[in-house]
């Protein structure tokens, strides 16, 4: 266990700051999915990750999307008002945030803070979190998705794969398979696509000491998708990562499927996280007909 740093000091994110930051995530039981160790450890260097403890409570800083820094929700025991409060004053006084603002906050968080004058919330439908039945993703069972479940039986009719759970040994390969789709995709055009990449080379490379779940799909030998994942709370897993070879038709719906039913068929609900406004990657996400979207708000001073 690292130390633990003590408000107002913070600290960078670390691997071994995982059992104190988990045991308050566990406690609190988020519905988002940015509430994770590990999504918070994978995304660190991406958005320069800071933490610290107030009292009981986990503050978590980070760089917004015009590179000004931000917090994220402050996490622990009711009410957080105080904390919220706290954590605005030091981003405008101490760190000098023209216009200081917590992002991605969930509702349990906004229903705490009630109507009040000290604050100004805003939904980040961008930042919404798609949360599907873990029975449909499975079973592609009805009309809605006579689509999906078209894909994945032509792809199993045409092409011999198998799963299986993925290991250290594998981890070159998908590595090498996350090269090759940035290639493909120009990752080092886009920003957000490097700071995937990032994550996922932190992913695959300290896989073994976080609580995540790993899948592949091999076919003829060769590693042509992956998909890492881990619990969000007590009835809701969570996917991170899912990587497949785009010139292969039907593997990401097979990737998907294949996923939930050996990794998480015990857990009644997937979070399959945001859409940070994609058009294409909107359209993708509604189309397996999410149960629920899981809001996220920002909330700034008057």
């Amino acid at each position: 266990m690292s130390d633990v740093p003590v408000f107002p000091q913070f600290k960078q994110l670390e691997i071994e700051d995982r059992e104190s930051i988990s045991e308050i995530l566990c406690a609190y039981q988020p519905e988002t999915s940015e509430l994770t160790f590990t999504n918070l450890f994978i995304w660190r260097k991406h958005y320069g990750t800071q933490w610290s403890l107030w009292h009981d409570r986990l503050l978590l800083l980070c760089t917004n999307g015009d590179g000004s820094l931000c917090g994220l929700p402050p996490v622990g025991p009711p009410s957080r008002a105080e904390a919220v409060r706290l954590l605005l004053a030091f981003l405008r006084e101490e760190k000098k945030q023209a216009l200081p603002c917590i992002v991605r906050a969930d509702r349990r968080l906004v229903q705490e803070l009630g109507p009040s004058a000290d604050f100004i919330i805003q939904p980040q439908r961008e930042h919404f979190d798609y949360v599907y039945n873990t029975g449909d993703l499975i079973g592609l069972a009805g009309r809605r998705y006579h689509a999906k479940k078209n894909h994945v039986n032509k792809f199993r009719s045409s092409c011999s794969f198998s799963y299986q759970p993925l290991t250290a040994g594998h981890v070159q390969a998908c590595l090498k398979l996350q090269d090759a789709w940035c290639d493909c995709n120009r990752c080092t055009e886009d920003m957000n696509l490097m700071g995937e990449w990032q994550a996922i080379k932190e992913l695959l490379g300290a896989f073994d000491r976080l609580a995540v779940q790993a899948g592949l799909i091999i076919i003829d030998g060769a590693v042509e998708a992956f998909a890492l994942g881990e619990l969000l709370n007590a009835d809701t897993a969570v996917v991170h990562i899912e990587k497949a070879n785009a010139r292969i038709p039907g593997l990401y719906a097979v990737m998907n499927q294949q996923f939930c039913e050996h990794a998480w068929s015990g857990v009644p609900f997937i979070n399959r996280e945001q859409d940070l406004g994609d058009d294409g990657l909107r359209q993708a996400k509604l189309s397996y007909h999410p149960e629920r979207l899981v809001e996220k708000y920002k909330i700034t001073c008057p």
